[in-house]
């Protein structure tokens, strides 16, 4: 049976979410070629929470199950728990529910998609202070490699963000057409308000209730935090992945290593000091095992 990739939310971005990334790390689904409904139930693990090549210095190691629902006509609809799997903090610390709808013809691919963040107070998470986004991708098969790109908005207490990606990726198949290799490149630009609240209620002092990442109950004062490019329209982050994916039966089981490298470090401006960010490379992981069953017998 040949499988088709579908991204659709950003790591992704992506309608990735690739984010991904957390991006969402459910970015990243598979549809069949065949003209089915199906359900698709899902648990992965990712070492830790990246979002356009930021992250907490504390790593957010999560386990998430997820069960989605795909309609022939192109709706669906998906719901995940990320459970943190830290070694000083085990607790659930998000929900996400996403909607969408997605068009698939034999050169073009693409779809809409839109999801609700329910945090942990607690969290750490480098995009814990989102409350929802709203993604849109296109997709061109030439044959050679796709090209697809994405625009979303992320919506927090404050500001919205824009982000657009582009990415570049070609499927490969083997094992009787049972393993798909997609090596892909993906850029990312767009603002960092979502950065300048995770700092303001994550970083500098500023740790969120008794689980703060770093263990201590003590209470902190609260620090003022500006990200002078928070508005501004930058290239954020390139991203090499190699998605690989093994079909048998109605399992799926796929390892996604990824090599983040951002850019446009922030200059943060705190009440004690202006701070210009080191950014470096983060290397990290994602792996799963999905089931998929047809909905019905006669579609």
């Amino acid at each position: 049976m040949k499988i088709r990739l579908l991204c659709y939310s950003l790591i992704a971005f992506l309608i990735s979410k690739g984010l991904m990334a957390q991006n969402n790390p459910q970015s990243i689904k598979e549809k069949s070629s065949e003209d089915k409904s199906y359900v698709l139930m899902d648990v992965s693990y990712i070492n830790d929470a990246v979002f356009m090549g930021r992250r907490d210095s504390i790593a957010a190691p999560y386990l998430y199950p997820s069960i989605g629902y795909y309609d022939k006509s192109g709706f669906f609809a998906d719901a995940s728990v990320s459970y943190l799997t830290g070694s000083e903090e085990n607790r659930v610390d998000l929900f996400l529910i996403t909607v969408g709808y997605i068009v698939d013809t034999k050169k073009w691919r693409g779809g809409i998609s839109g999801t609700g963040y329910f945090y942990n107070e607690d969290s750490y998470n480098v995009l814990s202070e989102v409350v929802g986004d709203f993604t849109g991708i296109l997709s061109y098969d030439l044959k050679a490699f796709e090209l697809s790109i994405s625009a979303s908005s992320y919506f927090s207490n404050s500001s919205a963000d824009i982000f657009v990606g582009f990415m570049v990726d070609r499927t490969f198949y083997a094992a009787e057409n049972k393993l798909l290799i997609d090596p892909r490149i993906s850029l990312y630009a767009g603002s960092q308000y979502f950065y300048e609240e995770y700092y303001s209620t994550s970083r500098l002092g500023n740790r969120k209730g008794e689980g703060k990442g770093s263990g201590s109950s003590e209470p902190t004062m609260v620090t003022s935090v500006e990200i002078t490019e928070a508005s501004e329209f930058n290239f954020l982050a390139v991203e090499l992945s190699l998605p690989l994916q093994y079909y048998h039966n109605s399992f799926i089981f796929s390892v996604t290593p990824v090599l983040a490298i951002p850019q446009s470090s922030a200059t943060i401006t705190s009440e004690d000091a202006v701070i210009s960010e080191n950014l470096e490379s983060v290397f990290y992981f994602s792996a799963g095992i999905s089931y998929w069953f047809n909905t019905k017998k006669n579609d």
